[in-house]
Order: C-alpha cells, then structure tokens, then sequence
C-alpha cells in the first residue's frame, strides 16, 4: 500500500496584536484541486501541528472564495496574493504562509487594513450625491471613458498592491497606488469630478503622488490586472496642470 500523499505548511503565527511571530508547521492530507483556503480550514478543524501537538486554531480573513472580495490576502511562498485562488499544485513546498506586512497584525494571518481604507476616505473616494430627494438620471460617461473607467472599478480593496509597493511602509505616509488609482476612477465620472480638483490637492500634498518611486511591483501583483501605474502616470500629468492653475489662477488656465 503506498504511502498517503501529504502538504507542509509554515504558517507565521502571532497570538496577540502585541506579541512576537513565531513558525508553526502543519502536515496535512493531500487532496487533489485544493486551495491554501481549503488547507487552511482543514488545519482549524484539526488544530494540530506536525510535531503532532495540539494548538489554537489558525486565524485569517475570507469572505467570498471567489477573488471577489479581497479580503484573504496574505504573503504566500514570500509572495502577496490571494490564497482563494493559490492552488497547492502549484505551489512549492512546504508551503509558507506569512500576514502582509505593511499592515499590522491582529492575530496570526489577520491583519488591520484601516491604513488603506482611511486613505480612501481622505481621497474621497466615492461619488458625493444628495440623496434626500429624486435628481432623475445622471449624466452618462462617454463609451471610450467607461471602457478604461470599468477596468479601475475592478478593485477589491485587497492591499495587495500596497504589500508589494517598497514605498509603503511603516516609515512612510505614501497612501499607496490604490488610493490613486479611486482618484482617477472618480475624477472620470461625471458627477464624482465635481471634487476633481479637491482629490487632486489631496494627492499633490504629503504622502501623495511625490511618494511613488515608479518601481511598478503594483501592476505586476495585481489580481485583477488593473492598469494602476497608467493611473499614476495619468494623474501626474493632471496634478501637473492643476499646478498651472494654482500658480496662474483659473482665469488664465488651460485644460
């Protein structure tokens, strides 16, 4: 009878907000089509390490299983990405399982993404409407706009681009090409660029569009592919020109 098939994981652990990571590693049942989702449910059904000790069960975030929602983002083999679509045949072993780094850690593979999510606020990234009464159809985005314009919407707020971004970190304010990449997003739609020039102050000041070295590891890692350094470069030409218009006034501006 041959022997059964197993996977090794190392997973960095960190039991409190506070503590200090450790390693722990796992060997599990090989299954045929399993994902790093799929193992690391397997493992919290059965919390015990490979030295055959009993532990606390694995803590991380998923929601859709479907690279949907964004939110099971982690380092896999030192690499960002989702773990819905990180197949285990594919992956080298043992398998090594780290939390993002440039967000801090909650508890083993759970981290805080407030840091992302308040740069949106700051960007404002939305599209400000009064709600409290019918303003019928809103005007229409042109097809060539909306055509690039959907590919930007495609973001899952997954902190991916950010992880692999060597500009952000704990020692510098840079908000990061996701937030740039909303700003262009809704500088595009018709009635979010009622605060075009308000997001484009935003991203001129601290921590804005100065802060991006161009290294570009943000499109390579991005899940969804979208075109976030196109972005970046499309919203220095925009900051360049509302420069213009701070120096001349808008009176003697030219778009």
């Amino acid at each position: 009878m041959s022997e059964q098939k197993t996977i090794r994981f190392i997973i960095t652990r960190q039991d409190t907000a506070d503590s200090a990571p450790y390693d722990e590693e796992f060997e599990i049942a090989y299954r045929p089509n399993m994902n790093v989702i799929s193992a690391l449910m397997e493992i919290r059904r059965n919390p015990v390490n490979a030295k055959g000790e009993k532990t606390t069960p694995i803590t991380w975030d998923m929601n859709c299983l479907e690279e949907v929602c964004g939110a099971c983002s982690m380092n896999i083999n030192g690499k960002p990405r989702q773990s819905c679509t990180a197949l285990v045949d594919q992956l080298e072993q043992p398998i090594r399982l780290a939390p993002m780094s440039t967000f801090p850690v909650t508890r083993d593979l759970q981290v805080d993404r407030s840091r992302m999510f308040d740069s949106l606020k700051r960007v404002k990234a939305w599209v400000p409407i009064d709600g409290t009464y019918d303003l019928g159809p809103g005007p229409r985005m042109p097809e060539r706009k909306r055509q690039w314009a959907y590919e930007l919407s495609k973001c899952m707020t997954c902190g991916v681009c950010l992880e692999a971004c060597p500009n952000v970190n704990s020692k510098s304010n840079f908000i990061g090409p996701q937030p740039l990449s909303q700003v262009r997003l809704f500088n595009a739609h018709p009635t979010g660029a009622m605060n075009r020039d308000e997001r484009l102050e935003t991203i001129m000041g601290e921590g804005g569009l100065a802060n991006c070295g161009n290294s570009q590891n943000c499109v390579q890692s991005c899940p969804k592919g979208i075109p976030l350094t196109t972005s970046i470069a499309a919203l220095n030409r925009e900051a360049t020109m509302q420069s213009f218009r701070n120096f001349f006034g808008s009176d003697h501006a030219v778009d």
